[in-house]
């Protein structure tokens, strides 16, 4: 493989469409508010975003390949990392690079909207940019901070960011999006690092699977996820969000299964490797299913 090539698999382009789902939460409701965002500002926002995403994998490729940590992972199609460094070991200076370049970006681009926007980007921003820096080396050793930072990454920050970028305001329907957005991500994170339990305890690392077990992290996981959909059936009943937003419920059969299911595949690869695939699926289409319905 080349050297090239490792480097675009390890920013995990398949993974990369979760960032322009929670960007187009935060679009769909500047529309809602009647004020649509100019084309240029839209791109750029969509463009960051994604950057954004492809710098924290690359930077969690690259530290977790000098970490030997991705010598000892068992890979599954949804965790463990791309595999593309212990492949092509030669890459990894480029892994770096490439990351420090998508940030470099990333930051340009906030610049241009801090000066569009003023200090509620900056906060946004500079707290975007601390998660991409800091996750992989500090916020993987604390259970709680390791649970709830990539879905502050992809809600708030990323949702709430977008929207301040696209020069609209916060609301109510915004600051829902964000909490269903923080909501799945942490759980999809917590999902995806069950099969990693023992290679990550081995690294180092201190997250909730290993800290309260796996059997324990697999209710939260169900806690999180369906508390996701409860959001969005309270907030359609108490009018925070349009009616049409239930379609974003239409996944709900599908979670409940996974919910149950969880638990009883622990210890069963292929069992957990289909739950991983299902609840992957849940995800994203009650983002997109949501990202509609706001916007009929």
């Amino acid at each position: 493989m080349s050297e090239a090539v490792a480097v675009v698999r390890a920013s995990r382009p398949n993974f990369l469409v979760l960032a322009p789902l929670c960007v187009g939460l935060g679009l769909a409701v500047a529309w809602q508010q009647g004020e649509p965002p100019a084309l240029l500002d839209t791109l750029l926002v969509f463009i960051g975003a994604v950057l954004a995403h492809a710098a924290v994998n690359l930077l969690n490729e690259y530290e977790d390949f000098v970490s030997g940590l991705d010598l000892t992972t068992r890979r599954t199609p949804f965790s463990g990392g791309s595999g593309a460094l212990p492949e092509t070991p030669s890459a990894a200076k480029r892994v770096l690079l490439a990351a420090l370049g998508t940030l470099a970006l990333v930051i340009a681009i906030g610049l241009y909207f801090l000066w569009l926007r003023g200090l509620p980007m900056f906060v946004l921003g500079a707290a975007g940019v601390m998660l991409v820096l800091t996750y992989t080396r500090w916020i993987t050793r604390s259970p709680w901070l390791c649970l709830l930072a990539p879905g502050i990454g992809f809600g708030p920050v990323m949702v709430l960011g977008a929207l301040i970028a696209l020069g609209a305001r916060l609301d109510a329907t915004a600051l829902v999006c964000a909490g269903v957005a923080l909501l799945l991500v942490s759980e999809l994170l917590l999902i995806n690092q069950i099969p990693d339990a023992e290679a990550d305890r081995k690294a180092g690392r201190r997250h909730l699977v290993i800290t309260l077990g796996p059997r324990a992290a697999s209710k939260l996981v169900a806690a999180l996820l369906l508390g996701s959909f409860g959001l969005i059936a309270t907030a359609a009943w108490l009018n925070l969000i349009p009616a049409w937003s239930l379609l974003a419920l239409l996944p709900l059969p599908v979670a409940l299964w996974l919910s149950r299911q969880l638990p009883a595949c622990l210890d069963n690869p292929a069992a957990l490797n289909q739950v991983l695939g299902a609840n992957v699926a849940v995800l994203l289409s009650t983002l997109a299913l949501l990202v509609l319905g706001i916007s009929l």
